[in-house]
């Protein structure tokens, strides 16, 4: 008997590739498989995993598509490994949703979770350990999750194996401090020699393949990025042929906060200097390896860390001043404050916002002086409201919201300003501020008002909110507008509804309750 191949479907393979949900609901109804192959047997549910395509995938899932099936010709391939390699975590969702196992290998022994953290996708991997992964399975190479999220130097992937118990520290710790140390770059350009060139070639040196030949690849040119994203720095170096590109790695540089957080869930305790040195090497407050050192320090809450932050204000270098004002700030935040840091550090902090200039500093002793909550500091704060950097008068806004009380005519006076700000997100964060204020003069009013078109939405929201609390008639239209124009996940769309709750008129709540979004 003569064997008839099945079918290609191509035009649904086509309609996945090129993400068209209504062309395959309408495929579909007329018939085509929800377990289509191609011509090298890959699944058409893989081929939307893989991209992405999480509509499509759901849609498949419905019509039977069988999320636990390889694709491909060995049937190696599965589809909630290509989507957790890619970093597809709504495709990975629906997945798991209708039952995919989480701890399913593919033909070379790769879990999607190994997938995930590998490639450093740290909202995939939360998403899988929340169905169930485990995270104690080691990958192919024989690396638990941990050290390999050490390896791979992500911050975010080591912070969420570490809350759900994942083992191995005392391995991964090992792992995170020997590259610390190290030149990531010099790294990763001497793998892709090891791998495409003709061997290394010590730094500015040249090779014979000519200009390219300075970075150890003979014959091939190479681009490197540093992309700041998840809380550190990507590092990826991709190699040129021609100008076209055929080759790359790339690396996460979060090493130190990992050793951070790994110290810490290990009960290590080094000396405070110690942490200062990883968060100084960084110099970006914004960043991980920064963050990390100060909440470790601020969680000690002890006279140690207390005389060292201080210490470290009273120093001439700008950044290491800016450390010591930052776990100030956490050190007399929250339940620190009850250890009677607050008026100890107070004389620092107000010393220092005299004195302070530098950008980073400056925003560092405001919100130190802001979370003491005493309207004694509003002087010292204030002053810094017209400085050059947009970052700082933002972080003013913040840090007085609350502390202003009602006729505090400075206090007023520079947040009606701050909301007319050339920036917008000083502008939100004044509006904020002035919104929530005690204050109901006449300025305060027609200051709101002015923002109701604002053409950043969450300003004009904000505005909204401090027309509702005070009972202005004006917040009613204002409200509405948001309501029906805003994206309902977006945050001027919540505080337009959070608004509603100050609107005592029930008829026009209930009425503005119900406006249904454009969207």
């Amino acid at each position: 008997m003569t064997m008839v191949p099945a079918p290609v479907h191509e035009d649904l393979f086509e309609a996945v590739l090129g993400d068209e949900v209504d062309t395959v609901v309408r495929l579909l109804r007329s018939g085509a498989p929800a377990e289509a192959t191609d011509e090298d047997g890959g699944t058409v549910l893989y081929t939307a995993a893989v991209n992405g395509h999480a509509a499509i995938v759901r849609l498949l899932l419905a019509a039977g598509a069988d999320p636990g099936r390889g694709s491909g010709e060995t049937g190696g391939d599965l589809p909630l490994c290509g989507a957790a390699c890619n970093g597809h975590t709504e495709a990975v969702r629906a997945l798991l949703a209708v039952g995919a196992w989480p701890d399913q290998r593919e033909e070379h022994g790769f879990t999607a979770l190994a997938w995930a953290v590998r490639q450093g996708f740290a909202d995939t991997v939360r998403v899988l350990l929340e169905y169930g992964a485990d995270p104690s399975l080691p990958g192919p190479d024989g690396a638990l999750p941990l050290v390999a999220a050490a390896r791979r130097g992500s911050a975010p992937i080591v912070r969420t194996l570490l809350s759900r118990g994942a083992p191995g520290g005392e391995a991964a710790l090992a792992e995170a401090r020997s590259w610390m140390g190290r030149d990531v770059e010099r790294v990763v350009r001497e793998a892709l020699a090891e791998a495409y060139g003709a061997g290394r070639v010590p730094d500015g040196g040249a090779a014979p393949g000519g200009a390219a030949g300075r970075d150890g690849l003979e014959g091939f040119e190479t681009v490197t990025r540093r992309i700041t994203e998840d809380g550190g720095v990507t590092l990826e170096v991709e190699v040129l042929r021609d100008g076209i590109p055929v080759a790359g790695r790339e690396q996460q540089t979060g090493h130190a906060a990992i050793v951070t957080l790994l110290e810490e869930s290990l009960g290590l305790r080094p000396p405070p200097e110690e942490l200062a040195e990883r968060a100084l090497r960084c110099g970006d407050p914004a960043l991980d390896d920064w963050t990390e050192a100060a909440e470790a320090l601020a969680r000690r809450a002890d006279d140690e860390t207390f005389d060292a932050a201080v210490a470290w204000c009273g120093d001439g270098d700008p950044v290491r001043q800016t450390f010591g004002a930052e776990v100030l700030a956490r050190l007399t935040a929250g339940t620190s404050a009850r250890a009677g840091f607050g008026a100890r550090a107070l004389p620092v902090l107000r010393e220092l916002a005299r004195e302070a200039r530098d950008g980073d500093l400056v925003r560092a002793v405001v919100r130190a002086l802001g979370v003491q909550g005493d309207p004694a500091v509003l002087p010292d704060v204030l002053r810094h409201a017209v400085h050059p950097d947009p970052r700082v008068r933002r972080g003013v806004a913040v840090a007085v919201t609350g502390l202003v009380p009602a006729g505090h005519r400075e206090g007023v006076t520079s947040l009606i300003t701050l909301a007319r700000d050339g920036d917008a997100t000083v502008r939100a964060a004044a509006a904020h501020a002035l919104a929530v204020a005690p204050d109901d003069s006449p300025a305060a009013r027609e200051a709101l008002a002015d923002r109701l078109d604002d053409p950043d939405p969450v300003t004009a929201a904000e505005a909204a909110r401090g027309l509702a609390i005070r009972q202005d008639e004006r917040a009613v239209p204002a409200l509405d507008a948001l309501l029906v124009a805003e994206d309902p996940e977006g945050p001027a769309y919540r505080i337009a509804r959070e608004a509603l709750e100050h609107v005592h008129d029930e008829r026009t709540r209930l009425r503005l309750e119900s406006v249904l979004p454009r969207r």
